[in-house]
């Protein structure tokens, strides 16, 4: 039945639509603090049906038949962003027992015992003994002092502190995550990004590896210059451990319009890059702007909602 309503609505051919997902972690068990992230259980599922349903190719061989018109019928990539450490060590051996191929967009700056800003702010919130987290001097906006006497509490304390954070301008930014890290005293871990071996150990699997900038930064309030030199040594360093041209790009938080303008589109362009993808839901036809390539991932749970999910952006293509 759905793989009937998915060719009707992505076809071979010119009228083909290119559906992108994408993900950050897989976790190798639920995590009680988030239990709708992505684990190994439910990724081993969402892949069986992605298996049946779908025309999975990686993302370079995706773009180069977009451009020719000549995708498959349902024709799907499959991305992740950041550079987990789980991406290798869970969702690889995963995606190898389905058949499947996938794109992973590294940030390189935290390869090799690295840790990302929301996910020291995670941490610290997780690993805080205090009944109450007071930030009240900080100057985070709308970040006051932030009960934590249960994991709800403690999910609305780690959003409060991600939405109040991330438009800071980089160094401004770390300067208050390693404010709330001091205050909360929690001990943080150094483990959760890939080795520079992992990431080695993903191209030689087969996956495509493409360039997600140095520091995650928000690119839409760099400068044109330092934009261009997260860009261009992400990729660099990439290559490096590659050994390979790194063609493809994806833009950090990603929303068009909010994190990245037309200028930064402009910057990928002139920098070679084959395509960048966006997280602006919906699927890209004949004719899409290849820097301008839209994801998303649906989160339902039972077959039939995660289908209709599909089916749905499709229909916004």
């Amino acid at each position: 039945m759905w793989s009937g309503l998915l060719s009707l609505l992505s076809p071979a051919g010119p009228r083909a639509r290119l559906s992108i997902l994408i993900f950050h972690r897989v976790l190798a068990a639920p995590d009680p603090l988030f239990p709708d992230e992505m684990h190994a259980a439910r990724f081993n599922e969402l892949c069986g049906w992605l298996a049946r349903w779908f025309q999975v190719l990686r993302l370079d061989e995706a773009v180069a038949r977009l451009r020719r018109n000549d995708l498959p019928a349902r024709a799907l990539a499959i991305t992740f962003d950041d550079g987990y450490a789980d991406n290798h060590d869970v969702a690889l051996p995963i995606l190898q027992r389905h058949g499947l191929s996938a794109t992973f967009y590294i940030a390189t700056g935290f390869l090799d015992g690295g840790r990302m800003f929301n996910d020291t702010v995670i941490e610290a919130v997780r690993g805080c003994q205090h009944p109450v987290l007071a930030l009240d001097d900080l100057g985070i906006d709308g970040v006051g002092a932030l009960p934590l006497g249960d994991a709800a509490q403690r999910r609305a304390a780690i959003g409060a502190l991600l939405k109040g954070l991330k438009y800071l301008q980089p160094q401004a930014r770390l300067q208050r995550v390693q404010q709330v890290a001091d205050r909360a005293g929690a001990a943080l871990p150094d483990h959760l990004m890939m080795s520079s071996a992992q990431v080695s150990g993903l191209h030689n699997a087969g996956m495509l590896v493409g360039a997600h900038t140095v520091s995650h930064p928000i690119l839409a309030v760099l400068d044109a210059p330092q934009a261009r030199r997260e860009i261009d040594r992400s990729r660099e360093q990439l290559q490096a451990l590659t050994g390979m041209p790194v063609s493809h790009f994806a833009y950090p938080n990603g929303m068009p319009g909010r994190d990245f303008s037309d200028a930064t589109v402009a910057l990928v362009k002139d920098l070679g890059f084959d395509s960048a993808v966006t997280t602006g839901w919906g699927a890209a036809r004949s004719g899409a702007d290849l820097h301008r390539l839209p994801r998303f991932t649906p989160w339902d749970t039972t077959r039939s909602r995660f289908a209709a999910r599909m089916v749905r952006n499709l229909l916004t293509a």
